[in-house]
């Protein structure tokens, strides 16, 4: 009895994952999909949609895999350097683009200003982060420091090291703000 892989080739054009892109656009594609399309194709043995399903799984979704290594995607029946390459790569590209930070100097006008300058970057850590923004006179961000990393639930700073970096820049005001990595708040205090 002879088995027969499932291939790209075998599913109709308008359903396969490039096709559904070129039509619809990339928010109306599945995470397996956005996979699929990211690694191109599959093995002798698996189609893409299979090895892409096997990786969705691996990472439980998309809960895990924002921190992949090279070392977990290639040990993933089907996917080698090069398939794995490309998807952190793609990791990292989205990465960026949601810490991307216009050039040019960044005003804070409201609290909201403050928090979605570093939200993205705080969101996903896994020890608590105490960071300072320190603004010109113009509440133009002049530098951005990590202070303090603490543990999962605890970030003990003392004020010296948070005035020191003030007085260093000629900050004329500072924000500071710690995330909670057991949730996805962001607490914050402007001075």
């Amino acid at each position: 009895m002879k088995t027969t892989v499932l291939t790209m080739k075998n599913v109709p054009k308008e359903d396969r994952p490039r096709e559904r892109l070129l039509k619809h656009g990339a928010s109306h594609l599945s995470n397996q999909e956005i996979l699929s399309i990211l690694i191109g194709s599959g093995t002798k043995q698996d189609s893409v949609n299979v090895l892409s399903n096997r990786i969705l799984m691996h990472f439980e979704g998309m809960k895990l895999i924002r921190d992949a290594t090279i070392e977990e995607l290639i040990a993933i029946k089907g996917i080698g350097t090069a398939k794995g390459l490309i998807i952190l790569a793609a990791i990292e590209l989205g990465k960026r683009l949601n810490t991307y930070k216009p050039d040019g100097p960044y005003v804070i006008r409201s609290p909201e200003d403050g928090a979605s300058y570093i939200m993205e970057e705080m969101r996903y850590l896994s020890q608590e982060h105490f960071v300072v923004l320190f603004l010109n006179t113009k509440n133009q961000i002049i530098h951005y420091q990590t202070v303090f990393i603490g543990s999962l639930n605890a970030s003990i700073v003392h004020p010296r090291e948070v005035f020191k970096e003030a007085v260093k820049r000629s900050a004329a005001s500072l924000i500071v703000a710690h995330n909670h990595p057991s949730g996805v708040r962001l607490q914050g205090v402007i001075i």
